[in-house]
C-alpha cells in the first residue's frame, strides 16, 4: 500500500508525508536524510523561503508552485524529526496552525463585527498576540522576537515592539538627526572593534527610518541590488562590444557607462 501511494501523482499531502516517513526509515532510508537534525535542515529552511520570495518578486509563477512545495517539505521535515523524537507529528502541526488562525480572526470565524477598519483589526491581533505571549509566560516586550530572523527583519520587529510601550522617537528628523550622529561616530572609530560596533548601531538606526516611512528595509534593499545588478550588467555589456571586459577598463570609464545606464532607465 505505502508503494503505491508514494508513486501516486494524485496522492497529495498524504503521499509526501509517506515519502518523508520513509527517507528517514533507520533501516531502508536516504542516509543523508538520516543524518540530519533540526540544526542542520534548519539553514535550508530558511533558503527555501527566500527562494519563495525571489519566485514572488520576478513573478516567475510558473516557478512558484515548485518553491512553495520545496518550503512545504522544509515544514514536513522538521515535523518527521519531531514525530521520531515523540514531541508532536505534522497534524499536530496543522491543528496548531488552524487554531491559532480560528482565534485570531473572531471577526472572521467567531461573533464579532467585520466592520472596522484594517488598523483596527491590526491593533486587535497584537493585543491577542500579546495575550498569548502573556499565557505563555513571556513577560518581557521582546521575549518572542525570533533570533533566527535577518537581522534587518528583527531590528525592524524589535523597534516595534519598543514602540508599542512608547520607547521611539516621535518624528522622522530625530530618527535622521540620530544616523547622522551615529555616521559621525562611525567615521571617528579608532579601531576595527569599535567601527564594527559603530556600523551596527548605524545600521540598526537605519532600520529604525525605514519602519518609520513605513519601509520594509529588505525590500528596499533588495530592490537596490536588484538596479546595481542590472546597471552593472549594462557596463558589461557595453564592454563586450567592444571585446573587452570589466577588468580591462577603469573606474572613470565604468562610472560613465554606470551614469549612461541611470540616465537609461529615467528615460524610460
Amino acid at each position: 500500500m505505502t508503494d503505491e501511494l508514494v508513486h501516486d501523482p494524485k496522492g497529495g499531502m498524504p503521499r509526501l508525508l509517506e515519502i518523508m516517513r520513509r527517507l528517514r526509515d533507520p533501516q531502508t532510508g536516504c542516509p543523508w536524510d538520516l543524518e540530519q537534525d533540526f540544526a542542520t535542515i534548519a539553514p535550508y529552511t530558511i533558503e527555501e523561503a527566500y527562494e519563495v520570495a525571489d519566485a514572488i518578486e520576478r513573478e516567475a509563477w510558473a516557478e512558484l508552485k515548485g518553491e512553495l512545495g520545496d518550503l512545504l517539505f522544509q515544514s514536513v521535515f522538521h515535523a518527521q524529526m519531531a514525530e521520531e523524537k515523540g514531541f508532536f507529528n505534522f497534524n499536530d502541526v496543522a491543528d496548531t496552525m488552524s487554531d491559532k488562525m480560528v482565534a485570531r480572526h473572531p471577526h472572521v470565524f467567531g461573533s464579532e463585527s467585520r466592520d472596522k477598519s484594517a488598523e483596527q483589526q491590526t491593533r486587535d491581533w497584537e493585543a491577542i498576540k500579546a495575550l498569548e505571549r502573556k499565557e505563555k509566560k513571556r513577560s518581557g516586550v521582546l521575549d518572542d522576537v525570533a533570533l533566527g530572523l535577518p537581522a534587518l527583519m528583527r531590528a525592524v520587529k524589535l523597534q516595534k515592539r519598543a514602540a508599542r510601550v512608547g520607547f521611539d522617537w516621535p518624528s522622522t528628523d530625530q530618527v535622521i538627526d540620530k544616523i547622522v550622529e551615529e555616521a559621525q561616530e562611525l567615521r571617528e572609530a579608532k579601531n576595527p572593534a569599535h567601527a564594527f560596533e559603530e556600523f551596527g548601531d548605524l545600521l540598526f538606526v537605519m532600520a529604525n527610518l525605514a519602519r518609520h516611512m513605513q519601509i520594509d528595509p529588505e525590500e528596499a534593499l533588495r530592490a537596490a541590488n536588484a538596479k546595481f545588478t542590472r546597471r552593472f550588467r549594462y557596463i558589461e555589456a557595453e564592454l563586450a562590444t567592444q571585446g573587452r571586459t570589466p577588468d580591462d577598463s577603469d573606474l572613470a570609464e565604468m562610472d560613465a557607462l554606470w551614469d549612461k545606464a541611470k540616465a537609461q532607465e529615467k528615460a524610460h
